[in-house]
């Protein structure tokens, strides 16, 4: 009979490194270990063991509910780019902005162009349109689809 070397199998297995904070797992284990480990002639209280399972129901419950607001934010932390990529194509429409200022123009003056590209700066979402300038989200008016907007009126014929 051949004896299988235990390094061959050992090297692919999954080594888990120690955490400083306890899971479910733990505690799981932890109670099954004290069950198994108990005195038969003086067996653990019933009321400190359905305490026990009730702190592991609540850490079990707390730990979906810290996953659950994890995807929360997770979620809501999407790309401004992405958040607003449906403008591109349509016209929008804003102030006038001052080049040398960086302020609306006086006076107000609103201007409509095609939104070519959304690009990011600083976490913003910055709109670059057709006309070369480039806006912030906040300062859009109006968003219009070119189909609408655009279409000749029909004469009858």
């Amino acid at each position: 009979m051949t004896a299988i070397d235990p390094s061959y199998y050992l090297k692919n297995q999954a080594q888990s490194s120690p955490s400083s904070q306890l899971g479910k797992d733990e505690f799981l284990q932890i109670l099954m270990t004290q069950l198994q480990n108990q005195d038969p002639l003086n067996p653990m209280d019933d009321k400190e063991f359905i305490s026990q399972m009730a702190t592991f129901s609540s850490l079990e419950q707390m730990m979906n509910m810290s996953n659950s607001m994890e995807m929360l934010v997770q979620n809501q932390m999407v790309s401004p780019v992405i958040q607003y990529s449906h403008l591109i194509g349509k016209e929008v429409s804003y102030y006038q902005i001052d080049e040398e200022t960086g302020e609306v123009a006086e006076p107000k003056e609103i201007v409509d162009s095609v939104v070519r590209s959304i690009s990011q700066n600083q976490g913003y979402a910055v709109i670059e349109l057709e006309n070369g300038t480039k806006i912030y989200t906040d300062e859009i008016l109006k968003i219009s689809d070119l189909t609408e907007e655009h279409e000749e009126p029909d004469d009858g014929e």
